[in-house]
């Protein structure tokens, strides 16, 4: 994981989810909470997993010993207690706080350097055993399990009718390649 990464990740991670949350927005409430047999029952319940799991890394992410300003942020969000803690009442509620959870996260990474990414990291999980990794290891878990949930969540919204579309990672830079969109790390 490089900084250049990491900025585009978050990008992406952002436009994902305005796409994803602009499609949900056509179904009906009771759609959305039915439960389909996913990880997390419904298309609700996965888009509220990925914020929780989102908003629980944060917190941990905050506890590097760079102490990242941007992350002074999730003072507003507490962490959750679990991985389904419901974080918002409806569709419309946890759209807004995935919104500005993705803002604080475009402006955490844009602090990244090199430096912290190589660094270890040492956090709690949920059951409170402590475990130390390499932060950019880390960071790339926490991009990547964005993607898995959100492959979910795509999957439940087709099969209730809605196709978001294309959600492939080369959409954000279609008329650049990735050599010129990113510089190679000098070393």
């Amino acid at each position: 994981m490089t900084p250049q990464i990491a900025l585009l990740m978050a990008e992406y991670n952002r436009w994902m989810n305005e796409r994803m949350y602009e499609a949900a927005a056509t179904l009906d409430a009771e759609t959305l909470a039915a439960d389909q047999g996913a990880f997390f029952g419904s298309i609700l319940g996965t888009l509220n997993h990925i914020a929780a799991a989102d908003t629980i890394w944060l917190h941990r992410f905050a506890q590097h010993e760079a102490s990242f300003s941007s992350l002074s942020a999730l003072a507003k969000y507490p962490q959750p207690s679990s991985l389904s803690q419901p974080l918002a009442r409806d569709l419309k509620e946890l759209r807004g706080y995935r919104s500005e959870l993705d803002a604080i996260i475009e402006s955490w990474v844009a602090e990244l350097t090199p430096e912290h990414l190589s660094a270890s990291i040492t956090y709690g999980n949920m059951a409170g055993a402590k475990s130390s990794r390499n932060f950019g290891a880390l960071l790339q878990h926490f991009f990547n399990h964005q993607t898995h949930h959100r492959g979910q969540a795509s999957t439940l919204l087709f099969q209730s009718g809605v196709d978001i579309g294309v959600t492939d990672l080369l959409a954000v830079f279609p008329h650049i390649t990735l050599h010129e969109r990113i510089p190679p790390c000098s070393s």
